[in-house]
């Protein structure tokens, strides 16, 4: 079994790093999650009717936008099909430079093409980096000549400290971004191109017979709420993602920057929406436009040297204790099963509060995720001698609409 790390020691630890960090990593700090403490850099939420900020931290801090760098991508495109400029069946040749582009990609070969519908698809479901390159070919003769009217139009959107350098978001120290300023594309993206905005719901398609996928791993997190947008990462930035979800007809929008680990991420994305859903403001914070931008420099998240030994999560058994008609008696119910699991030494897991829909009515799955081998299996017996439910999950129980957790 796992030791468990002393919370005073994670204090300690967290206030060493942030001072040994400098000016330049300022912009990390400590956030809530429901795995406990996490650090992370800015991140913002918007309401995408008013847009009233409605939580946000160093949201104007300058950052590197690694493959959210394709919003905008996806805004030019949008543009030009909306003009007529292009079409859906338009094909995208992809030239020795767009072939070459470093992976996650299609693996196009030089000559090869695709339409410009499996193109807008492969950047939302693979984040296809060669895709991105070809459509900026396409769009505006070459990737240099693209860039420049994507800062162009960042600039016409108010978006004051965005700069790019090229299509896909590869590592570039000239292309940099805020939180505030991604969340003035994402609104625009809504405004002036709502009829392509479907697209960011895709999950997967098929390029021939190759299956493309497996889209934004959020938006099934957060069923049936969420809805779209994108995840990006490159070393220097973390693992970064912009978010949309609806509820009870109101949208919105969220931004959160440098994570060290893609889960982390996601599931802090979750709890900052449910924070902000909850929020009574009367329209009395700052809209997004009035909220400033930053002097300074991104911060570094993860070092070369490090990033190579950051791994994606990997997911124990889950504790499924019951499904409730809302969200605060689900989370209530997860809080003490996290105590009991503390009860015996386990390490704690991660929150889970699923909403599950079956023929349309919605329920709250309080489920704690993430386990060390046989804690699940021990809470549950625990759950049972006390005559409570309790179920022991997999991993691969947990997909949308999750109605295999209904009770």
């Amino acid at each position: 079994m796992k030791q468990r790390f002393p919370v005073r020691a994670f204090a300690l630890f967290l206030a060493l790093f942030a001072l040994s960090a400098g000016p330049a990593g300022a912009q990390l700090a400590t956030v809530s999650s429901p795995s406990g403490p996490v650090v992370a850099g800015p991140y913002l939420v918007v309401d995408a009717a008013t847009g009233e900020t409605l939580l946000q931290r160093d949201a104007g801090a300058a950052w590197y936008p690694a493959s959210l760098t394709k919003l905008m991508t996806l805004y030019l495109v949008f543009e030009d099909l909306k003009a007529g400029r292009l079409t859906l069946a338009t094909p995208v040749p992809f030239s020795q430079h767009a072939a070459s582009a470093s992976p996650s990609k299609l693996g196009i070969g030089v000559g090869g093409s695709i339409t410009v519908e499996q193109a807008i698809q492969s950047l939302v479901a693979r984040s296809a980096n060669d895709a991105a390159v070809a459509l900026g070919e396409k769009v505006s003769g070459s990737e240099a000549a693209f860039a420049q009217r994507m800062t162009q139009t960042a600039k016409r959107l108010g978006m004051t400290a965005t700069e790019f350098r090229n299509a896909n978001g590869w590592p570039d120290p000239g292309q940099v971004t805020t939180a505030r300023d991604l969340a003035i594309l994402t609104l625009a993206l809504m405004r002036d191109v709502g009829e392509y905005y479907p697209y960011f719901q895709t999950r997967e398609f098929m390029l021939g017979k190759q299956r493309i996928g497996p889209g934004v791993k959020f938006v099934e997190m957060y069923a049936p709420y969420a809805d779209g947008l994108k995840t990006g990462f490159i070393c220097s930035s973390g693992f970064n993602i912009v978010g949309s979800a609806v509820r009870d007809g109101r949208r919105l929008i969220a931004i959160a920057f440098g994570f060290r680990r893609a889960d982390l991420r996601d599931e802090f994305l979750v709890r900052l929406f449910d924070q902000a859903f909850a929020l009574k403001t009367a329209g009395s914070r700052p809209k997004i436009w009035q909220v400033p931008n930053e002097a300074g420099h991104p911060t570094t998240v993860l070092s070369q040297g490090e990033c190579g030994l950051i791994r994606y999560d990997m997911p124990g058994d889950a504790a499924w204790l019951g499904t409730y008609g809302d969200w605060r008696t689900a989370r209530n119910a997860y809080d003490v099963g996290q105590a009991e699991l503390g009860s015996f030494g386990a390490r704690l897991g991660k929150e889970y509060i699923l909403p599950v829909t079956v023929n349309k009515a919605t329920r709250q799955a309080a489920i704690i995720a993430d386990l060390e081998p046989g804690a699940a299996q021990k809470l549950c017996a625990q759950y049972r001698a006390k005559k409570l439910f309790c179920e022991v999950k997999k991993p691969q129980d947990f997909v949308a609409p999750f109605s295999g957790f209904w009770r």
